[in-house]
């Protein structure tokens, strides 16, 4: 009779315990769904004054919907990596449409993308903030501004750091393989004839 210890039973729960996760990203599909409506509801209010407004302000709405789809896209990305990456592999078929990038995203890769959002979604925030001040009328709000560029001058900082540390960790991967490649050539192999 084979005997199973507290050991496994521990390691069995811990590992379906990953599952807990999901309920999370099942959040996230509602925050996206919340997105999309906020999206529409610009979208509807924008269009009929499209014809009435000036180029500053055109601008303004459409950075806004940029804005709102580049929070959707890392809204997006975080569910599916996070879900593939946490708890389990989404089986999407043969579909051709499945994204190039899912199942190849690690937790690296992931911190990547979404520090390259949030400084895209920054940079569309500030640029937003600096076209409404050619508006008549727009008191500059220096502190407001000021706050907004620091903001995204640490998340450009941050993903330097991030793609830094990557690569640092990349280069000393490499080094512990060709290590242990060069400690199984035995060496008479490495050794030149006379």
């Amino acid at each position: 009779m084979r005997h199973i210890s507290f050991e496994s039973y521990l390691e069995a729960g811990l590992f379906k315990s990953r599952w807990l996760l999901a309920p999370f990203y099942v959040g996230l599909v509602v925050a996206l769904a919340t997105l999309l409506v906020v999206f529409i509801r610009e979208l509807i209010a924008a269009v009929p004054e499209m014809l009435s407004l000036d180029a500053e302000q055109i601008i303004l709405s459409v950075l806004t919907l940029i804005d709102l789809s580049l929070a959707g896209n890392l809204v997006l990305i975080v569910i599916f990596s996070g879900y593939e990456n946490f708890v389990s592999k989404i089986n999407t078929g043969n579909s051709e449409d499945r994204p190039s990038w899912m199942g190849m995203l690690d937790f690296s890769g992931l911190k990547m993308k979404l520090i390259g959002s949030m400084v895209a979604i920054s940079a569309i925030s500030l640029l937003r903030s600096f076209v409404s001040l050619t508006e008549p009328g727009t008191v500059l709000d220096e502190r407001k501004l000021f706050w907004l560029v620091a903001l995204h001058v640490t998340f450009l900082f941050s993903g330097m750091m991030f793609a830094l540390m990557d690569w640092l960790a990349g280069l000393t991967e490499e080094r512990r393989i060709a290590e242990m490649a060069h400690a199984k050539v035995p060496a008479s192999a490495t050794e030149t004839p006379p």
